[in-house]
């Protein structure tokens, strides 16, 4: 039995997702329906709903104040919704499940005096494990993921993004079935986001489920096989990433020798010239409704003197403008420029 899924549909309970469509084979690890949040009277979430595969990479994609961090927060119980119910790991209650999820909040912060180690043994007893334990999980971490050598240096004595990885690693100490991370790239260089993004995709071939939140476009594109998207507390997308760049047509980028003739007649309206400097010209337009096959014919008989021809789906990005609007795609990009400039 498959049941379509969509932002007008809601998983049922005990489905999978898979290619699209939903499967009661497995469980979710995550199933939200209708969540709704106000904050002294002001809608921040509008009836989310939500449903994530076990052991799958899912991200949630929007511009701050979308009603990300809310949403996650209404997941692992930390604040309760006002309305719509939420299931996790199989449970209504996501409190009794502490020892099986983990939680970077957006809000970063470790005790400044502590040692990398101590830190992330100190999580680990929060979370039920033995301090002694912790600290061998701790430094086993910490080599794993290149940090040996920061292993007893004190929180204040390092730099921003050693401090977020000995958090991060802290929020896997007692292997948890559930990682929630809530934008997890926030502030950090290049090389460590790249490490952070090859440390998500290590969890999830373990099986671990793994959920981010992000105003970056390119990690998701990246990592995540289903994303939602969040606009204004609502979600106009819940599904695969190639359905999202599907919701576009593909398009064609044509290179040219000749700049006009009467082939130009079989280009699409939406096809202008971009004039080479040493001649010719390249092209780009929606792939026409009867492929392509056509305008290659005219453009052969016509002598445009193709040079190269290719077609390529739609990115995430256009994608994401197409869905969510100008508006908020506008203020993604001004996030994304402003945490270049900071360095993240």
């Amino acid at each position: 039995m498959t049941h379509a899924f969509g932002p007008a549909h809601f998983t049922p309970h005990g489905a999978h997702v898979q290619g699209g469509q939903l499967h009661d084979t497995q469980p979710l690890a995550i199933e939200a329906r209708g969540l709704v949040k106000r904050f002294d009277g002001v809608l921040a979430v509008d009836g989310i709903d939500i449903a994530v595969p076990e052991g799958s990479i899912f991200g949630i994609l929007g511009p701050n104040g979308a009603g990300k961090t809310t949403t996650l927060r209404m997941l692992l119980g930390i604040i309760d919704p006002d309305t719509g119910t939420r299931r996790v790991l199989g449970s209504e209650n996501p409190h009794a499940l502490a020892n099986r999820i983990g939680y970077l909040p957006e809000e970063r912060g470790l005790y400044p005096a502590m040692k990398a180690v101590d830190a992330i043994a100190f999580v680990g007893a929060l979370r039920g494990l033995p301090t002694a334990e912790g600290r061998r999980r701790g430094y086993r971490l910490l080599e794993e993921h290149g940090f040996a050598h920061i292993a007893d240096r004190q929180i204040r004595q390092m730099s921003k993004g050693q401090a977020q990885t000995v958090q991060l690693l802290a929020t896997l100490v007692h292997d948890p079935a559930l990682v929630v991370l809530d934008e997890p790239f926030s502030g950090l260089d290049a090389i460590s986001q790249g490490r952070l993004e090859r440390t998500i995709r290590g969890l999830a071939e373990n099986g671990t489920t793994v959920i981010f939140s992000t105003h970056v476009l390119a990690h998701a594109e990246r990592l995540c096989e289903r994303i939602a998207i969040i606009a204004g507390g609502r979600v106009p997308f819940h599904g695969l990433v190639t359905e999202a760049r599907d919701r576009l047509p593909p398009q064609v980028h044509l290179e040219t020798r000749a700049i006009d003739g009467p082939w130009r007649a079989a280009l699409p309206a939406d096809a202008q010239p971009q004039v080479k400097a040493g001649g010719g010209a390249l092209w780009a337009f929606s792939l026409p409704d009867d492929g392509v096959e056509p305008l290659l014919i005219a453009l052969v008989e016509g002598q445009a003197g193709i040079q190269s021809l290719s077609i390529e789906r739609a990115g995430l990005h256009d994608a994401f403008v197409a869905i969510a609007g100008e508006a908020a795609a506008k203020a993604l990009e001004e996030e994304t420029g402003a945490a270049r400039g900071a360095g993240a």
